[in-house]
C-alpha cells in the first residue's frame, strides 16, 4: 500500500475523518493556514503542493500558471482562457463554480435540506426573516468545492448585485461526513449573502459562499475588501447596485 492509499483509507473512515477535521481548534488552525499560505517561497510552495497531492487529486493542468510563489497563489489560481465556456442560451443559468452538487430542489416554504434528515431554515442561513420570505417556495442548489478544485466563483448569468452582507461564524468542515453530523452547519459557518437579480427580467438570485476549516476568507472582487474571521457579527459591505 502506498502512502497515498494509506491516507485515502484513513480519510474514508468517517469517525476519524470527522475527528481530524472538526475536533481541532478550527479558528486557530484556519488562521495559521491563512498566514502559512501567503509565505512567499517557491521551494516551500512546491513542497506544500506535493503534500497536498497526497490528500487530493490536485490537477493543475488547466491553470493559467504552472509555477507559484505561495500556496495561496496556487489555491486561488486562474484558469487558462476558454477553459469554462459559458452557455449563451438565455434560458440557462450556469453554475457559478466547479463543484459537486450536494443537494438541490424546491424550497419547502422557507426550509431546505442540508443532508438527509437535516433540514434548516433559509432565514437562519441568511440572517434575515424578511429576505427569506422573498425566496419562499423558490429553488436552491448546494455546491461543494473540494480542496483540489478551482476555487473562484463567478456570476451565473448577467446580473446586478444590490447588497452584500457578511456574517461571521465558525469554520466547520463542509464535507458529507460533517453535514450528516452537524445540524444547521451552513447556518453556523462564516458566509456572505450576495443579493442579486438577473438583468434580463429582474429575477431575484442569491449566492451564499460559505467558508470552511482552512479556507475562511471570502474575496468579492468587485469590492475592495477581504471578508475574514477577524470580523465579528453581521456587516453590510455593499448597499448599491453593481452590474456583473
Amino acid at each position: 500500500m502506498t502512502i497515498r492509499q494509506a491516507i485515502a483509507s484513513l480519510v474514508a473512515n468517517e469517525n476519524l475523518n470527522f475527528l481530524l477535521t472538526n475536533r481541532l481548534p478550527r479558528h486557530a488552525v484556519t488562521r495559521f493556514m491563512g498566514w502559512y499560505s501567503r509565505i512567499d517561497s517557491p521551494l516551500l510552495t512546491r513542497l506544500s503542493i506535493a503534500v497536498w497531492r497526497l490528500f487530493t487529486e490536485l490537477d493543475l493542468s488547466e491553470a493559467a500558471e504552472n509555477r507559484y510563489r505561495s500556496l495561496h497563489a496556487c489555491f486561488t489560481r486562474a484558469l487558462k482562457p476558454g477553459m469554462r465556456p459559458i452557455d449563451l442560451d438565455p434560458a440557462v443559468i450556469c453554475s457559478p463554480s466547479d463543484a459537486i452538487v450536494g443537494a438541490c430542489g424546491p424550497v419547502q416554504g422557507t426550509e431546505v435540506i442540508q443532508a438527509k434528515g437535516f433540514p434548516y431554515q433559509v432565514a437562519d442561513l441568511l440572517g434575515s426573516e424578511e429576505l427569506a420570505e422573498r425566496y419562499r417556495d423558490g429553488s436552491y442548489v448546494t455546491l461543494r468545492l473540494t480542496s483540489a478544485m478551482y476555487h473562484r466563483f463567478h456570476a451565473p448569468d448577467d446580473c446586478v448585485v444590490d447588497r452584500v452582507t457578511y456574517i461571521s461564524g465558525d469554520t466547520w468542515n463542509v464535507n458529507p461526513v460533517a453535514l450528516k453530523r452537524v445540524e444547521r452547519l451552513f447556518c453556523k459557518n462564516e458566509r456572505a449573502v450576495i443579493e442579486a437579480r438577473l438583468t434580463a427580467d429582474d429575477t431575484p438570485l442569491l449566492l451564499v459562499p460559505v467558508a470552511a476549516i482552512l479556507v475562511a476568507s471570502i474575496r468579492v472582487h468587485w469590492l475592495d475588501v477581504l471578508l475574514h474571521l477577524r470580523w465579528r457579527g453581521v456587516k453590510v459591505v455593499q448597499q448599491d447596485a453593481v452590474a456583473l
